[in-house]
């Protein structure tokens, strides 16, 4: 059964379909000659073979029927391992994709191709990678034309990256809830007036902001007159180089100390505990081999480290302190981890929105993860946020066939410290709360104490 992708509505020139597991893009007739240009000129297979554009190979348009009307050829792609948004990227990854963009766009200057947006969306992470996924917004450069995906890539790249550098204002819950990104007048009014003398800062939001006022004011006709005059390829080139430079060089204002972003390093664990849950994780990694792992409370990735190092595939680290997970980014690149962090209130997670709200899918919506790692992770929910213990077991278990979750009792000092001024209103929960709610759902496998407090590790299978 071929179902259309959501999110691929608004291209003429070709949308997105699933079949059996199967991903395929449509190429249509108005598309065709741009396509051609890029795949016969050996820019299509230079970007895939070095690992910046998803691959694409033609298949019979009859393997979709009726939806490959109208559309010349069809190719297919492999699946990305998890589909994630900007909104949900930390601030390094959202860094390495605006420059990732940028450096694109510069070196396709020279094979003269443009690309036709610059839509945060049409980028994806393989581990910390970013890759292009939309190979119709490449076309052929024309002469004299100007970035037609400035203000895009304002709104959805620089924008977000200037509310953390400059204000110390993390992007992800403003961007989530506005799906195009930031506004460059509503940044521009939030800005105080020192911040804005920078060369840059007057070029790409003051300046910006007071054209898009300008043209809501006056119409289209100045920005088409303007338009006419052209641009040279050498004063496009100078304007995406002074744009990379000036991005490459930001870093978030709100470096000092955040509730769990030193936690890796300052915990309750003695190191006897500590090895014990790094093998207790090794050997459930080593048996299961899970194809993609989600680490809930992923930290600066440690365990998923340790997991993907005994026979993982793939991870996907959940955190919402940002310094952990702009930790957790930087030790992907560095260790080369097929880790990708993101941002995630495990208590508000990302939703099902946008047009029709199936545009962008809940972080459920975007396939099933084979393992799962919720290391003291349960009580932040229960304690933390006052969601029942059952209802936590069986969200958790929920998202993975099997996996491992860590339980940490009342006596803990983790857990005391998050009581220490509220009132204790959890009679229920306990071990063996916790071990019948999981029982009700999944085999225990294996429960290892690992800390005199009584942390306990527990290795589900519900298969």
């Amino acid at each position: 059964m071929t179902a259309v992708e959501p999110g691929s509505f608004r291209d003429p020139s070709g949308q997105v379909f699933e079949n059996d597991g199967r991903i395929f893009r449509t190429i249509t007739a108005r598309a065709l000659a741009d396509y051609t240009f890029i795949r016969d000129s050996g820019v299509l297979n230079r970007l895939v073979d070095g690992g910046r554009l998803v691959a694409s190979n033609e298949v019979d348009p009859a393997l979709l029927g009726e939806q490959a009307r109208g559309a010349p050829i069809v190719v297919e792609h492999p699946r990305i391992p998890f589909v994630s948004y900007p909104y949900e990227w930390p601030f390094p990854a959202l860094k390495a994709a605006a420059l990732f963009h940028l450096d694109l766009q510069i070196d396709l200057l020279a094979d003269g191709v443009m690309m036709s947006d610059a839509s945060a969306y049409n980028v994806q992470f393989i581990g910390p990678r970013p890759v292009l996924i939309d190979l119709l917004s490449l076309r052929r450069y024309r002469e004299g034309e100007y970035w037609a995906g400035l203000r895009q890539f304002c709104e959805q790249f620089l924008n977000p990256l200037l509310l953390r550098a400059v204000l110390g204002v993390p992007h992800n819950q403003w961007y989530r809830g506005s799906l195009e990104g930031i506004p460059t007048s509503e940044l521009n009014r939030l800005l105080p007036f020192h911040k804005k003398l920078s060369w840059q800062v007057m070029t790409y939001v003051v300046l910006q902001a007071r054209l898009e006022a300008s043209a809501n004011d006056k119409g289209t006709a100045d920005a088409g007159a303007i338009r006419k005059k052209g641009l040279t390829k050498s004063s496009l080139l100078g304007i995406l180089t002074q744009l990379r430079g000036w991005i490459e060089k930001l870093k978030p204002a709100d470096t000092g100390k955040t509730v769990w972003g030193d936690y890796a390093r300052n915990n309750t664990y003695t190191d006897a505990a500590e090895e014990a849950k790094c093998r207790f994780i090794a050997e459930f990694a080593a048996a299961v081999k899970p194809k993609l792992l989600w680490d809930l409370g992923c930290n600066s990735a440690n365990y998923s480290a340790v997991a993907l190092g005994a026979g993982a595939g793939a991870a996907v680290g959940f955190d919402f302190d940002q310094k952990a997970l702009e930790l957790a980014f930087d030790r992907a690149m560095s260790e080369k981890l097929n880790l990708l962090p993101l941002f995630q209130d495990a208590a508000n997670p990302s939703p099902d929105q946008g047009w029709k709200q199936a545009e962008r899918r809940g972080i459920q919506g975007r396939g099933d993860a084979d393992g799962l790692l919720a290391l003291a992770f349960e009580h932040h929910l229960v304690i933390g946020r006052n969601v029942p213990l059952d209802q936590t077991i069986g969200w958790l278990t929920g998202l993975a066939p099997r996996g491992v979750i860590e339980f940490v009792p009342k006596d803990d000092p983790t857990v005391q410290r998050m009581l220490a001024l509220r009132e204790d209103i959890f009679d229920g929960y306990s071990v063996e709360a916790f071990t019948a709610a999981l029982e009700d759902r999944a085999r225990v496998v294996r429960a290892e104490s690992i800390a005199d407090s009584g942390r306990r590790l527990f290795w589900y299978d519900r298969s």
